[in-house]
């Protein structure tokens, strides 16, 4: 494929757009031609890429029927800085940008090689479940994927899957983000009607984190109470951790080892960045997190089948685990696991970054009380307003920048009234501190039921959900 794009980038605006022209014709061909997926999805990675590079060299998002015009120049931003058009940093471990409007998704895609959810793919979830699509689809914060429309073309062939996501268990409190993945995957959950495995990855957190296997392991059932208190179905869930399931289970283990022996040293410090000063656990680690993506690996649920596909709802950052499971996975006879990538929830202090548990005030946690929210949302919360109220009233405020409004794109159900906010918000009819107290308002109650439904999570229904046993579900 870069052999094919360094044939295609243009010297000049408008030898780009007719660029742009020729491959979007091309992608609509394959698509009538129902050419073989690989084939489209190449396609179209190329046609994503040439947007990217037509909006920074034009300064403007490309348009079919809209050519540059002769003095199109991209925008001016200063002198260039040393690392300043650096790519954006997303790994596992670190996600940062100089943008404050956050990652560039679409960049994202084209270098992770993954497919653009698009509106055809939420119709057609929408079609398939006979449900609204969920707000996190309709408003692109589930914005990629691998594979799902093979997930849909085999669950409307009666062939169903299970849907398997994780924690990374690093302290006892949870914030807002971490909810994201868990909200979305009980309502897919819910509107498929299909088993769930949750993975607690305290083994991981033990061998990144200055923590000791006890705090890890007790974090990790802390956290569970948050997850289950999302309210998931109990006979459709199972909840492990790493450090009791892997010796509790041969096949787990056994799939672990299968996977182990198919990647190499080169291969992990390729894809993870470890170097020879890591602990071989850090080395050895990703083939843990790749096994809940086979069925085989939980014979009390599935029994020995292996065929049973697997959907992964998470975000963006976990792909580099599942590119090397999904290479893997035909060599050791299983099905490629299948994605949902979702954006990142923005630290109150701006996009640049994501929330850090180890950061108080960079996030609104599921124990704060209504104040300490009040407080950190007046405090914190980073605003795309104007300096003064004269200034913001005439020339209004940047949703794109605003956190508070970023929050309400994620927790505020009603479209009608989020584009509402945002048209006020740009016009300067409403102000930053209204604009806050709006989200003030949707999170308090939010959190306060979270908090109450947690308090009837016992240690006994924590026990029952993390116990190794048959799930009710017709697959």
């Amino acid at each position: 494929m870069l052999n094919i794009y360094m044939s295609m980038v243009a010297s000049c605006p408008m030898d780009l757009y007719e660029k742009l022209n020729a491959q979007g014709d091309k992608v609509r061909a394959l698509k009538a031609a129902k050419a073989e997926k690989a084939d489209i999805d190449v396609a179209v990675q190329l046609l994503l890429k040439l947007k990217v590079d037509y909006k920074q060299m034009t300064g403007q998002d490309y348009k079919a029927g809209c050519p540059p015009s002769e003095n199109s120049v991209p925008p001016d931003n200063g002198p260039a800085v040393d690392g300043a058009d650096d790519e954006d940093t997303v790994d596992p471990w670190n996600v940062s940008t100089t943008s404050a409007k956050g990652v560039d998704y679409d960049k994202l895609i084209v270098r992770f090689g993954s497919s653009k959810i698009d509106k055809e793919l939420v119709d057609r979830i929408e079609k398939v479940s006979g449900q609204k699509p969920h707000r996190f689809l309709r408003r692109g914060i589930f914005f990629s994927h691998r594979d799902m429309h093979q997930v849909l073309d085999a669950y409307e062939k009666q062939k169903s899957f299970y849907l398997y996501t994780g924690r990374g268990p690093s302290s006892e409190a949870m914030h807002v983000g971490h909810l994201i993945p868990f909200i979305f995957t009980k309502w897919l959950q819910d509107v498929f009607d299909i088993p769930l495995v949750i993975q607690m990855t305290d083994d991981e957190k033990y061998l990144w984190k200055d923590l000791t296997l006890e705090e890890c392991h007790r974090f990790a059932v802390e956290n569970a109470k948050d997850i289950i208190a999302c309210g998931f179905d109990i006979n459709k869930t199972f909840i492990f951790s790493d450090l009791d399931y892997m010796g509790a289970s041969p096949e787990f283990y056994r799939n672990v080892v299968k996977i182990q022996k198919h990647v190499t040293f080169n291969q992990v410090k390729g894809i993870f960045g470890f170097t020879d000063s890591d602990c071989i656990g850090k080395i050895s680690f990703p083939a843990i997190q790749a096994a809940p993506s086979f069925s085989n690996s939980f014979p009390q649920i599935f029994g020995g089948r292996k065929d049973t596909q697997c959907l992964i709802p998470c975000a963006i950052d976990q792909d580099p685990y599942f590119r090397m499971t999904r290479d893997v996975a035909p060599r050791i006879g299983y099905p490629k696991p299948a994605l949902l990538h979702s954006t990142f929830f923005p630290a109150l202090q701006g996009a640049q970054t994501k929330m850090s548990a180890s950061d108080a005030n960079s996030s609104i946690f599921l124990t704060d009380t209504p104040k300490q929210i009040k407080n950190k949302i007046n405090k914190h919360a980073f605003s795309g307003g104007k300096d003064t109220v004269e200034e913001h009233r005439k020339y209004g405020g940047n949703p794109d920048v605003d956190v508070s409004f970023m929050y309400l794109t994620f927790f505020l159900e009603d479209d009608e009234q989020l584009e509402k906010i945002r048209q006020d918000y740009t016009s300067g009819a409403l102000l930053t501190g209204e604009l806050k107290k709006i989200l003030i308002e949707t999170l308090q109650p939010m959190i306060a039921q979270h908090q109450e439904r947690r308090k009837q999570v016992t240690d006994e229904i924590v026990k029952q959900f993390m116990t190794p046993r048959p799930l009710n579900f017709n697959i």
